[in-house]
C-alpha cells in the first residue's frame, strides 16, 4: 500500500522541524540512530506509517524517504554561508551552482559550500568555477558539519593549505 502524499508531507515537515531543533547536520550516525528508533515507535509518526507499510519497514522509510533530502535541502540555501562570510542577503547573484552548492556574485566572487567531508569537492569547485572566467575570483569555501575528524587542528591545517594553494581567499569551518 502506498503512503498518502499528505501524510508523507506532514511527517516530513514535522521531522525536519525536529531535526532543525536538534542540530541534525552536526549529529553523528550514533546520535541519530536512537532518534530514528524513537520516531519509529512514536504513535504519531511510526504508528501512523505502520497503517500503510509493514512495521519492520517503518524505520527504513523514515530514514531513506522522509529524512533523505533533509541535509541537501538545508544546504542548498545561501543564507548560512553568506551570513558567515558577511555577504549581504541581497547581494547580486550572477550564477547559481549545485553539486556542490555555490554562487558567483555579480562582483565576480565565487563561493561554494558543503559538508566538511566533501572538502576536496568544495575547494575544487571554487577553483574550477573561477579559473579562467573573466572577472571571477576564488573568494570562499565554507565547510559545514565540521565535527569529529574535521575539528582536529592537523586535518584543518591540511585543508587550509590546500585552499591556499588553490588561491581561495577565505575558508570557513562551520559546525
Amino acid at each position: 500500500m502506498k503512503i498518502p502524499e499528505a501524510l508523507r508531507n506532514e511527517l516530513r515537515e514535522k521531522l525536519w522541524a525536529l531535526a532543525d531543533d536538534l542540530g541534525w547536520q552536526a549529529l553523528s550516525w550514533v546520535e541519530k540512530s536512537p532518534l530514528y528508533e524513537a520516531w519509529t515507535k512514536d504513535p504519531e509518526i511510526g504508528g501512523r506509517l505502520s497503517r500503510y507499510i509493514d512495521q519492520r519497514r517503518v524505520r527504513v522509510y523514515i530514514k531513506d524517504t522522509i529524512m533523505k533530502g533533509y541535509v541537501h535541502s538545508r544546504q542548498a540555501g545561501a543564507e548560512r554561508p553568506f551570513r558567515a562570510l558577511g555577504i549581504s542577503s541581497d547581494a547580486e547573484v550572477a550564477v547559481e551552482h549545485e553539486r556542490p552548492h555555490g554562487r558567483q556574485l555579480g562582483d565576480g566572487r565565487v563561493v561554494a559550500w558543503g559538508n566538511a567531508d566533501d572538502w576536496k569537492l568544495v575547494l575544487t569547485a571554487v577553483h574550477e568555477r573561477s579559473f579562467g572566467a573573466e572577472g571571477a575570483r576564488a573568494f570562499a569555501a565554507v565547510l559545514m558539519s565540521s565535527t569529529g575528524k574535521y575539528a582536529q587542528p592537523h586535518v584543518r591545517a591540511m585543508v587550509d593549505d590546500a585552499a591556499a594553494k588553490l588561491g581561495i581567499e577565505r575558508l570557513l569551518w562551520l559546525v
